[in-house]
């Protein structure tokens, strides 16, 4: 265990934030580190976009759901898949040439940079003493989000996160035993299983006492009941209007 080690160990989703501003140099110094994430052929296929406007935030937080904290935090940072720059910038340099910024793998590797470079920021805002949570919620209406943002084709916002000084100390949340995600020359199906098994009984307790005996849904009923729920299944059609996976 290291101080490096110590910290991802230690990371909880801030939902509640002090009245107190992110700086200018904490931001900056946090998206840098962003982007020192690895980087498919070093295409760093993403943009940062990040609200501080208050009325802005508030569209933005219905649009994802009336999630209050998107309106308490100090920045709000909307994270995108951009290949909309890497287009125009090949542009410049094929010489008429057939460019292919429409396939699913760019799709993907420009979906991976950012996911890579938003928790490269992650850890660099908690070292720094604040906190974040993901919002996954900015795809519920992803349209209209992207049309208050200005996004261009080719480029699509894949979550937010909001940033501020933490007020609150919640409970760390359990993960999945490790036997269940770590497998050693090859995939082990009845190893994988028997560890959600066991993490059922672990999350069903740390359900119970997060909520005084009021919840104690297993992961197994959580996983169930997100599966059978079809959810923003307005994404894929979205994604082809803007431009993606077109090959």
């Amino acid at each position: 265990m290291n101080d490096t080690i110590n910290l991802l160990m230690n990371h909880k989703s801030i939902r509640k934030y002090r009245n107190e501003p992110v700086t200018e140099e904490q931001l900056e110094t946090i998206i840098a580190a962003g982007q020192m994430a690895s980087s498919s052929s070093n295409v760093q296929a993403y943009s940062v976009i990040a609200i501080t406007d208050s009325e802005l935030k508030a569209k933005l937080a219905g649009l994802a759901g009336n999630q209050a904290y998107i309106n308490e935090c100090p920045v709000f940072l909307v994270w995108c898949a951009d290949m909309y720059r890497l287009r125009e910038t090949a542009a410049t340099q094929a010489a008429g040439a057939e460019t292919y910024e429409d396939t699913m793998e760019n799709f993907t590797v420009a979906t991976i940079d950012v996911a890579l470079a938003a928790q490269n920021a992650a850890v660099a805002a908690e070292s720094l003493g604040l906190g974040v949570v993901y919002i996954g919620g900015i795809r519920n209406n992803i349209e209209e989000v992207s049309d208050v943002l200005g996004l261009p084709e080719l480029m699509y916002p894949v979550f937010g996160m909001c940033l501020g000084v933490p007020d609150q100390e919640p409970v760390l949340r359990p993960r999945l035993p490790l036997k269940a995600v770590l497998h050693r020359n090859g995939y082990d199906k009845e190893q994988s299983l028997a560890g959600v098994k066991e993490y059922d009984e672990t999350l069903s307790a740390y359900m119970r006492e997060r909520s005084d005996g009021k919840q104690s849904a297993t992961w197994s009923e959580m996983m169930a009941k997100r599966l059978t729920q079809p959810a923003r299944l307005q994404l894929k059609f979205f994604l082809e209007g803007k431009g993606f996976m077109k090959r």
